[in-house]
């Protein structure tokens, strides 16, 4: 049996060091969005039908490295059982190399032109990808390996979001200045590259000293040793709670990005008013930012689960309401954006407090398995989120030419209006549902099955007390 030791009580070091996992990683990652596409086509001058290949076989590669790179460090962990720890030293490893490859992907490709400038980008985004995934992995994991309770899940899951919040703000504060002061020139993408890379490197750093893993194992457990890439397979079918997870990760990140990419199709072409749609995110910050501060409380009274399933109702409730008040009545710009605005912050719930949710299904999974494959999950996870992420954006495109959308058109027809209200109301509405039923349905953790957790864990934990006795 595994000797473990564990260090009680969760500090405001660990919190703080935790969020800045998710803001070092986020300085490098949030300018893949849109930015990045403007360094494609502006400054290397990709052809379009070119970048969308690569864009397909990059995406297909982000999500199969996930569940990779989390049943690896799984496997060398069982292997070599390294006292220093799960996850610390893959941080450690990962975190230069993250920031070394993210300047390169900035700037080695200006240096070349035609196929080989093609091959150079191909290979700068995979190895960029690589690193990252090494280090959001690690960082992703280290909850489990920090939290014991629903209260310690549901704060470091709020400090994520708050890290996650400032290192999104940071990036696209940063490069559209230098954009403004250069132009659409490789010299201001390599600055803010390097800028980023080298304040996200320094955040990494500190997610690497200011946390630890409160539950080091000094020798393998029982059939750590028999650890395999497929044991996830075997997960999906007798750990409920991370099926659930993985149902609503396809869920809600499949009604994120459908809106977020035809947002402005709804307060352009229905609304008529698409500069309202900057009031929206004046409006939709400060909820997230009450929700985080809010959300680990209520959650350490009631449970992470059933704060999580209750707001994710409320979201669903509030989007079937406001689409069918948009089918019989002439929805103001500003009514719509409230209701929308209050409809996707209590889904925002769900997104930043998921964390603590996974944890908690690692635990279910070391107590039904007797194997703590944190990396696997955590990676597998995260594969099902970029499924959603995919399908959301791609459908959500190819759906606009379903519904007989006409670029440039002064005025859409009534059925492309009532497709639109469809697509950007009616589908997260249903999306979001799903995600309630994954957690009220599938999910089962219950307070029974919490307390078998606590007494394994109990278990666990005695014969290491006796011998340090």
């Amino acid at each position: 049996m595994a000797k473990e030791k564990t260090q009680s009580g969760l500090t405001m070091k660990h919190k703080i060091g935790y969020a800045c996992g998710d803001l070092g990683g986020c300085m490098t990652f949030a300018l893949m969005g849109a930015i990045v596409t403007r360094y494609y086509t502006n400054v290397l001058q990709v052809n379009t039908v070119v970048l969308a290949t690569m864009l397909l076989v990059w995406n297909v590669w982000d999500a199969v490295n996930d569940p990779l790179m989390g049943a690896l460090m799984d496997k060398v962990f069982a292997k070599k059982h390294s006292k220093k720890g799960k996850f610390r030293p893959w941080l450690l490893r990962s975190a230069p190399c993250v920031a070394i490859s993210f300047i390169i992907f900035w700037t080695v490709p200006t240096y070349f032109k035609g196929v080989t400038m093609l091959v150079v980008l191909f290979f700068c985004k995979i190895l960029y990808e690589g690193f990252y995934t090494m280090f959001n992995i690690p960082m992703g994991s280290m909850l489990s390996a920090m939290a014991d309770t629903d209260g310690e899940r549901a704060s470091l899951s709020s400090a994520r979001g708050f890290g996650s919040m400032i290192g999104n703000i940071i990036p696209m504060m940063i490069m559209p200045q230098l954009l403004a002061k250069f132009g659409d020139t490789s010299k201001a993408f390599a600055i803010g590259g390097t800028i980023c890379a080298a304040i996200g490197f320094v955040f990494c750093m500190l997610h690497y000293a200011w946390t630890e893993e409160r539950h080091v194992t000094d020798a393998p457990s029982e059939g750590s040793d028999s650890v395999k890439f497929t044991d996830i397979l075997n997960v999906f079918r007798v750990n409920r709670p991370f099926l659930a997870l993985c149902i609503h990760g396809i869920c809600i990140c499949t009604m994120q990005y459908v809106g977020s990419t035809l947002g402005t199709y709804m307060y352009g072409d229905v609304l008529g008013n698409i500069g309202m749609m900057s009031l929206a995110s004046a409006v939709g910050m400060p909820l997230g930012i009450v929700a985080l501060i809010v959300v680990p409380k209520i959650a350490d009274k009631f449970g992470l689960e059933r704060t999580i399933r209750t707001c994710l109702i409320i979201s669903s409730v509030l989007y079937f309401v406001l689409f069918g008040a948009m089918m019989v009545l002439p929805v103001p710009a500003v009514v719509y954006m409230l209701v929308s605005a209050l409809a996707m912050g209590f889904a925002s719930v769900s997104i930043y407090m998921q964390w603590g949710l996974v944890g908690e299904a690692i635990d279910y999974n070391e107590m039904i398995t007797g194997k703590r494959t944190e990396g696997s999950i955590y990676g597998t996870f995260n594969l099902t989120r970029r499924i959603g992420q995919t399908v959301g954006n791609s459908a959500a495109v190819l759906a606009l030419g379903w519904i007989g959308y006409q670029a440039g058109a002064a005025t859409q027809t009534a059925g492309t209006l009532t497709g639109i209200k469809v697509l950007v109301v009616l589908v997260p509405a249903i999306f979001v549902l799903g995600s309630w039923i994954a957690f009220r349905f599938v999910w089962n953790i219950t307070p029974d099955v919490r307390a078998k957790m606590a007494a394994f864990k109990a278990s666990k934990e005695a014969p290491a007390a006796a011998a340090e006795e």
